[in-house]
């Protein structure tokens, strides 16, 4: 369900040459593929939503988070790797510190938001099930004082608010990487598979040595970690970024790949929950109770890897030579609606971080709304597609204010 911009590298150009940055300019497929994410992250955190039982997830091991972090991994390495590259490995590092800190006020008043917004129903509605306790926020609101601390440190990360924790973990590491690229992208391959294996809790669990699985507590009061490992995680980030800096060569498009991509795609069906949900595949049922380990979603099992760069591959060549055929052609009517929603799209994954934190609000409210109204599939549907064109609000009007319009005013 995404696509990716492929710097165009041979294999027979030097390390140098390799190593060296691409274009700074992003790619269309890439704001294309990470806005469709946002819809579907909407969609998905939707309380009771019908339509999450369709998303793409339901079809294969990855999802929309592979979508948004692979996009990310390689959107950082057009904005941050120019900066390593302009300004030296000091600066670069001081603008990547710059941008955790963003995404750590992002978490801290995305929390806030929600918790208060549900804290709200539950004191001015009569409810027989307390709101708080949707997001099992429970012990939040009975001990506040250790749980800030714990919100604070990030040792406190109740499990549908660990996206962003996951992400700023991630591009700590961007530093590292570009050091060791330094030395040879080979380091840095060896880096993210080695810190990816020693995320894998099946395969640590299997060779005794879980005492040195890497994750970090989500709660004070058991041993549960982040539901988002950003030590599994930062695989598929950076293979984003590793395409888009030019150590990986692009892929050919080529009969065989596709029939492989699409051997993969296809063949992961019954396996998926659509298999065992709506054509009754016991046998895939007991195989991924078995198999949970390698296909799972807090550690990034690696079968999720392979499914999303199956998917990935297929729809980078769909999309053809710089996204040549996202774009409409022609000037009918068609023409012009596609052109229009291809902009709305865009625009929304340009302004991701905005975007999403405001869906994770919007997700829980739309949920509220329905509990109202009662659900049904037209109030269902209305309720996603008001989220699609409030997330598109929200794009357009983060993008204005960033264009700081005040500075050109008349």
């Amino acid at each position: 369900m995404t696509s990716v911009a492929f710097p165009a590298m041979s294999h027979s150009r030097t390390h140098k040459a390799v190593a060296a940055p691409v274009a700074g300019t992003r790619d269309i497929r890439l704001d294309f593929f990470r806005g469709l994410a946002m819809f579907i992250i909407l969609a998905s955190h939707t309380p009771s939503n019908f339509f999450s039982s369709w998303i793409p997830a339901r079809w294969g091991f990855s999802d929309a988070t592979e979508i948004f972090v692979f996009c990310s991994g390689m959107a950082s390495a057009i904005a941050f790797g120019r900066t390593f590259d302009r300004a030296g490995w000091v600066l670069g590092t001081g603008r990547v510190g710059y941008r955790v800190w963003q995404v750590y006020w992002a978490h801290i008043c995305m929390f806030f938001a929600i918790a208060t917004m549900l804290a709200a129903f539950d004191l001015f509605g009569d409810f027989d099930n307390a709101y708080i306790g949707t997001l099992n926020l429970w012990k939040f609101f009975a001990d506040p004082g250790p749980q800030l601390v714990g919100l604070f440190t990030l040792t406190y990360v109740p499990n549908y608010f660990d996206i962003l924790p996951m992400y700023m973990v991630i591009i700590v590491m961007m530093p590292l990487m570009m050091a060791l690229s330094k030395i040879s992208v080979w380091a840095v391959f060896a880096a993210m598979g080695l810190i990816w294996l020693f995320a894998q809790r099946a395969v640590l669990d299997t060779l005794g040595l879980m005492g040195f699985h890497l994750g970090f507590p989500a709660e004070p009061w058991s041993d549960r970690k982040w539901f988002f490992n950003p030590f599994g995680w930062q695989l598929v980030f950076f293979t984003g970024f590793a395409f888009m800096r030019g150590w990986i060569p692009k892929p050919p498009v080529t009969p065989v790949l596709i029939g492989l991509a699409l051997f993969i795609v296809i063949g992961n069906i019954p396996l998926s929950n659509i298999g065992v949900r709506e054509f009754g595949f016991d046998w895939a049922r007991d195989w991924r109770i078995a198999n949970g380990g390698l296909f799972n979603k807090s550690d990034f099992g690696i079968l999720r890897y392979i499914h999303f760069l199956a998917l990935a591959y297929l729809c980078w060549a769909a999309a053809g030579e710089g996204g040549a055929r996202l774009r409409a052609a022609g000037s009918g009517i068609a023409a012009r609606v596609w052109s229009g929603l291809l902009a709305m799209i865009l625009k929304v994954g340009q302004q991701s971080l905005a975007v999403f934190v405001f869906s994770m609000v919007f997700a829980r409210l739309s949920g509220f709304v329905m509990d109202q109204v009662g659900r049904n599939t037209w109030n269902m549907t209305l309720a996603n597609f008001a989220g699609f064109g409030a997330l598109i609000v929200v794009a357009y009007t983060v993008a204005w204010f960033k264009g700081h319009p005040w500075r050109v005013a008349k």
